[in-house]
């Protein structure tokens, strides 16, 4: 466990930047080869905007990293923060608290607000009006959202303690992760149910992105499923039954077009039906 989190705390870009790829072309394959849904569009056409906010979420994170690395820093010189302040525990158990413990913060908690404030809920609408949701969707984030996610995960680091070794740990989990549950592929039923018992499962995020509520404000988790499960935030939908994208913003066209998208977060809040 240590030389996984002494590598973590050095990670070259490179390595970074392969799972990005890599991951995409993994899980754009299996979509191929086993699709949950056969989407009648143009995949390329589809995924261009969706890469473009890829491009827009790296760049934010990158120019802000040092904000990143200086609290990762001070909580491990001063002691500070939730993991720091525990009796002393095995290094592994140190580890697996940290990594919760940011995905709680981080992207649950981070989720969750994005849904309750009307303004946040316009700067996240742009993940949810996607109609075809593959592995390219996974980080289709407005930049302003790319923002908000990135002061809550900064917040996360300062409350929980992490080091960078774990910081860096949770987000390269998070980014394989968060391919995976967009990806449109189908797996066996009675796997993803079990998976979603710790982990989210593909099926259980797609919920999420059915276009009306109650199943809207729903999977609100990143890795770990415990958290919907401990506050009462999991539901479940057929996947048969999942239409893609918001009831409010049903204009398929637009919602593919990069100029609309961008200009999304600022169009008149909408009150959703259920």
């Amino acid at each position: 466990m240590e030389n996984l989190i002494t590598y973590f705390e050095n990670i070259p870009t490179l390595h970074r930047s392969v799972l990005l790829v890599g991951g995409i072309t993994l899980f754009w394959l299996l979509e191929g080869i086993l699709p949950l849904f056969n989407f009648k569009y143009k995949k390329w056409k589809h995924a261009l905007p969706n890469l473009f906010f890829t491009l827009t979420t790296i760049i934010i994170n990158f120019a802000l990293a040092f904000a990143l690395l200086a609290t990762a820093d001070w909580v491990k010189i001063n002691d500070f923060g939730i993991i720091n302040w525990l009796p002393e525990i095995p290094f592994w158990l140190y580890v697996t608290l940290g990594v919760l413990l940011l995905d709680f913060v981080g992207a649950y908690l981070a989720h969750y607000t994005e849904h309750k404030i009307g303004v946040l809920w316009m700067v996240h609408l742009v993940h949810h009006s996607d109609h075809e949701v593959d592995t390219t969707s996974a980080n289709r984030h407005h930049p302003l959202e790319s923002i908000i996610r990135f002061i809550f995960t900064l917040a996360g680091v300062f409350i929980i303690g992490a080091p960078i070794g774990i910081v860096m740990l949770y987000q390269s989990m998070s980014l394989i992760f968060t391919q995976f549950t967009h990806a449109n592929i189908k797996m066996p039923r009675q796997l993803d149910k079990l998976l979603s018992y710790i982990i989210v499962s593909p099926d259980m995020h797609k919920v999420h992105h059915h276009y009306k509520l109650p199943y809207t404000d729903s999977n609100y988790g990143n890795i770990f499923s415990i958290w919907d499960r401990i506050f009462g935030t999991y539901m479940h939908l057929d996947r048969a039954k999942i239409v893609y994208g918001v009831d409010t913003f049903p204009n398929a066209e637009e919602n593919a077009s990069l100029k609309h998208l961008l200009k999304q977060p600022f169009h008149k809040y909408r009150k959703p039906t259920s």
